[in-house]
């Protein structure tokens, strides 16, 4: 969430420096918010798209990218500090320790990645790459997506016969939902969502015109903006339409699954009703927050449904 607010508010190629060790100290003192904002004076988007910025214009963007990296290395503390403590007691099933420190390295790969998707910013464009985005963006869901699956094998029983056919069915409404999020993160990277503002249509018609316009074919699902807008929204109703086929199927099921899945169902409505209002009001950044931290609850109900349905080892 807040990685989105930092996006919408185009605060994230405000800290040019990074420093894993001391970039947890905000400025301190004139001299110091002088040098920070003489670095992004520096920087292709000061120079293309925020030229004559005040100090205190600066500052604002600055504390949302701050506060993102800072939010970034907390969670870091908060997996590591107890780690340490249950490891050093004991506490840990032997099959665990390994999911465990695949689950640290990749935190940490993943501030590496946020940082190697900021320097795409810093070379003659006023934005990041939207392959970077996309990448930082599916990462976060990857390793929140690991870390519920590592704790519903802790607190949450499964059944002993799972039906094999409503695991493949929740496996691939999981993979949907992935795959929506990625393309989300080309639509926010591309700022695509402020063009084709209408539903159903996409101006004038359903599938736009110039959807192929870019060669090789292949790229115009990565920077064509209107056939990544339109990507993003079949992906969303493909979505819909694989969960309420799999509610209907897990209408009988063990209630720990249709409990997962009606959660889901729900959630998928809501979260197709607030992209569709996002999109109609032009990117407000209150509901552009709110589609991605659904986004980020539809996946994880998605990854419980799968849980639910996969029964026991």
């Amino acid at each position: 969430v807040i990685g989105a607010i930092t996006r919408l508010t185009e605060s994230g190629l405000s800290m040019v420096e990074w420093r894993p060790l001391f970039g947890a100290l905000p400025p301190w003192g004139d001299d110091e918010w002088n040098r920070v904002f003489g670095l992004y004076k520096e920087t292709s988007e000061y120079r293309l798209a925020n030229e004559g910025m005040t100090l205190a214009e600066f500052q604002t963007i600055f504390w949302w990218e701050f506060i993102h990296r800072l939010w970034g290395r907390s969670i870091g503390l908060v997996f590591a500090v107890p780690f340490g403590v249950f490891l050093c007691r004991g506490m840990f099933p032997h099959r665990m320790f390994p999911h465990l420190v695949v689950l640290f390295v990749l935190g940490g790969l993943q501030g590496g990645i946020g940082w190697w998707m900021v320097k795409s910013g810093f070379v003659d464009r006023t934005d990041v790459s939207q392959y970077r985005l996309a990448i930082h963006l599916v990462m976060a869901f990857f390793i929140l997506g690991y870390l519920l699956w590592v704790a519903l094998d802790i607190v949450s029983p499964r059944i002993n016969r799972p039906s094999s056919s409503l695991r493949g069915h929740a496996a691939a409404v999981l993979v949907t939902v992935f795959v929506t999020a990625f393309a989300g993160g080309l639509v926010a990277g591309l700022r695509a969502g402020l063009d084709y503002n209408t539903w159903p249509l996409m101006g004038d018609s359903f599938v736009p015109e110039g959807l192929f316009d870019l060669t090789p074919w292949w790229l115009n699902a990565f920077e064509n903006i209107a056939a990544v807008q339109f990507d993003h929204r079949m992906l969303a109703y493909l979505t819909v339409g694989l969960v309420a086929i799999l509610w209907w199927r897990a209408r009988n099921a063990e209630p720990q699954i249709r409990r997962a899945v009606t959660a889901l169902t729900h959630m998928t409505v809501l979260q197709i009703g607030l992209g569709i209002a996002t999109l109609l009001m032009v990117v407000p950044l209150p509901l552009a927050v709110l589609h991605q931290a659904g986004a980020a609850v539809t996946f994880s109900l998605a990854v419980w449904a799968l849980h639910a349905a996969s029964g026991r080892r």
